[in-house]
């Protein structure tokens, strides 16, 4: 049986086939081709039978987040099927999964080879989505680095020195790739996104419950039970929250935001900055 006869497709491409990129992409797809990028075959087999059960075109295609020739490949297949209307980046590791390094790697620069890569290919009028976390609120870099950040290749990220001296953690190389997302769009945004008439923006989030969190959970102990109950809405939150804001971003009523973060940590932050709650 053929459900859609429609020939010519605006394309999303989610890069990171998590839960929280694949609730996005449930709610601005319909009638859309969904190009799927994931290192995990398993995993793209898994969300592309979710996908396709559900109504939804989806391609799959195994992407290296950390290989820039993988991410250019990826974006040109994107180009290849259509109009590239939407980009949604999720792929990235936890301070539980990963070295400080590997954490750098495809965080930081693994997200900045997208988002160079996906600046080449977006259609005019189109949006980008990069989902950071609320740690990019929870170290502060100094002026001088963030704007040595924005002026210099995603190649030569690694070797910022303040990075290289004070990302020997894993929880502190999280909080700077995460800060340093927040860097990417705003850089691309005035740039080269600018150049394809489109928008790019990053989200945020917060303690939101997803397979991967509970790694974070259980490796984290009673924090995240803490920073819960001190925060103003004393909750986790779902993906299908994040992916409503997503969605906003990324839709025609948002046509006047690029180059910004939406914070959506239930108050955590607010916290933070108040007393409330102290990051040990």
């Amino acid at each position: 049986m053929i459900f859609d006869r429609n020939e010519t497709k605006d394309v999303i491409a989610l890069l990171g086939a998590g839960s929280m990129g694949t609730a996005i992409v449930r709610r601005i797809a319909a009638g859309k081709k969904i190009l799927l990028g994931d290192i995990s075959e398993k995993n793209l087999e898994q969300v592309k039978h979710d996908l396709q059960y559900s109504g939804y075109d989806v391609e799959p295609c195994i992407v290296n987040a950390l290989d820039k020739g993988s991410v250019e490949a990826f974006a040109e297949k994107a180009a290849s099927l259509g109009s590239v209307k939407y980009f949604i980046d999720t792929a990235g590791a936890s301070p539980s999964q990963a070295s400080p390094e590997h954490i750098l790697k495809l965080d930081m620069v693994g997200t900045g080879y997208a988002v160079d890569a996906f600046g080449k290919v977006m259609a005019a009028g189109g949006a980008g989505l990069i989902i950071s976390s609320q740690t990019g609120y929870m170290h502060r870099l100094p002026d001088e680095v963030e704007l040595e950040i924005l002026h210099i290749p995603t190649d030569e990220l690694m070797n910022v020195a303040y990075i290289k001296e004070t990302a020997t953690q894993s929880g502190i190389a999280y909080m700077i790739a995460k800060r340093v997302n927040h860097l990417q769009a705003q850089k691309a945004a005035a740039t080269t996104w600018k150049e394809r008439r489109a928008r790019i923006n990053t989200i945020s989030p917060g303690i939101i419950v997803t397979p991967l969190a509970y790694d974070e959970f259980k490796a984290a102990g009673d924090l995240y039970q803490v920073m819960i109950d001190s925060s103003a809405a004393m909750r986790t939150a779902s993906s299908d929250e994040i992916a409503e804001a997503g969605a906003f971003l990324l839709g025609e009523h948002a046509s006047f935001i690029t180059g910004t973060d939406l914070l959506i940590d239930g108050g955590v932050i607010a916290s933070i900055r108040t007393g409330v709650y102290k990051l040990h």
